[in-house]
């Protein structure tokens, strides 16, 4: 037990009180304070991310701490560091953040030992001991060592393996390790040329194994390019951001052309994300990798927007009022979410998951909160359930 809910218990009043976009307002939780504990810095430690985010991470005595033993801690930017003063050999009050993620609050002067330096952070990545670079006012910390550094270089071709991305099974984190140490595979661009007998060769691969391995792989190369621009691990482009930019762009190299102006006219992508995005195209080692794979068969269907799916209610070609349109849905409606999600997308429409001035219609079904009044706030359109359909042609949609 880590906390306590409070509710109003009247439901009259719950429904007077409604709901925000998150959370009703007739619930309030609270947790409880964070178990603390004191121990000392060993050592500061610096860790390389799939992107070349520089993390240092606190080497700590283990202390037990709400539950757990607690021998690490981020302490997430240079900036932090120096905001709490920290240094290797200081005692520090340590806590579970949410009684799950260690962090260090605050470090106690009083037992500074003597001989203690302050930190310096390092100006060379610790793996491939390239140039370290600032982005962001100089808060996050990168590598530049792009593919070329191996921490960034083992994280990729996991990232690009993975479930979501082009879903490679059975290629896990230690075979990746295993084929990049052993120098099998230098991009995520050389899976493909992999063979039954070069994997069968490595310690724990049988023949058998290995064949099914690379029926996987050959499986992998027919994807979506949703899914192809979520593998290529580009800063800050996740899952519905990637499928926001393959909706809009329809053709890779229309999106690799697309400059920082026409990027940041696409729903829930700003100056920032924009800025990532052709930062990554721009540069040519990533560019020859996306060359080479394609020349290795990668490829995906072109999709027609409005074509029917199987599985799904038909949507109206002759009257179609959502096409080009950018749009968002809140609220609690009759049929499922992702079903109405697959609805507008059939018809032509882009979803998204904020409302701005570029939102064309916002749709609202029952306890719709803050996005229903952002979007009376900017003026944008908004439709009940039965208005969507009803545009749709769908009126006779019932529920399963």
């Amino acid at each position: 037990m880590d906390g306590i809910v409070y509710k109003v218990a009247n439901l009259d009043w719950q429904k007077q009180l409604g709901f925000t976009a998150k959370a009703p307002r007739w619930a309030i939780a609270y947790k409880f304070p964070s178990q603390e504990a004191t121990t000392q810095i060993e050592a500061i430690d610096i860790q390389v991310g799939r992107t070349g985010a520089i993390t240092p991470v606190a080497r700590l005595t283990p202390v037990f701490v709400g539950g757990v033993t607690v021998s690490n801690a981020t302490l997430h930017n240079r900036n932090e560091i120096q905001r709490l003063n920290i240094r290797v050999g200081d005692f520090v009050i340590v806590r579970r953040a949410g009684d799950v993620i260690p962090e260090i609050v605050s470090v106690i002067q009083s037992k500074r030992p003597d001989n203690t330096v302050e930190y310096t952070f390092p100006e060379q990545c610790p793996v491939c001991d390239s140039r370290i670079v600032y982005q962001g006012e100089e808060i996050i910390a990168r590598c530049s060592g792009g593919l070329f550094c191996h921490a960034q270089k083992v994280r990729s071709i996991i990232h690009f393996v993975s479930r979501k991305a082009m879903d490679i099974e059975g290629m896990g984190e230690k075979l990746v390790e295993q084929l990049v140490s052993e120098g099998l595979i230098n991009t995520v661009a050389d899976l493909y040329r992999l063979d039954v007998e070069t994997l069968s060769r490595l310690e724990g691969k049988a023949e058998k194994s290995a064949g099914n391995l690379i029926k996987a792989i050959d499986i992998s190369r027919t994807t979506t390019l949703a899914r192809f621009v979520y593998a290529l691990g580009i800063p800050q482009v996740g899952e519905t951001t990637a499928e926001i930019l393959a909706e809009t762009f329809v053709d890779l190299d229309c999106l690799m052309d697309a400059n920082e102006e026409q990027l940041v006219e696409v729903p829930d992508i700003g100056p920032i994300v924009s800025r990532d995005i052709t930062a990554f195209f721009d540069q040519p080692h990533n560019q020859e990798v996306i060359q080479d794979l394609r020349k290795l068969g990668i490829n995906w269907p072109r999709e027609d927007p409005v074509s029917e799916m199987p599985g799904e209610f038909p949507v109206s070609k002759e009257f179609n009022p959502f096409r080009n349109k950018t749009v968002v849905l809140t609220g609690t409606l009759s049929i499922p979410r992702d079903q109405a999600k697959s609805m507008l997308k059939q018809a032509g429409a882009k979803v998204t998951g904020s409302v701005s001035k570029r939102t064309d219609y916002v749709i609202t079904g029952e306890q719709a909160g803050s996005k229903a009044e952002k979007a009376k706030s900017l003026e944008v359109p908004l439709l009940d359930e039965a208005q969507f359909l009803k545009m749709l042609g769908e009126q006779e949609i019932t529920t399963q």
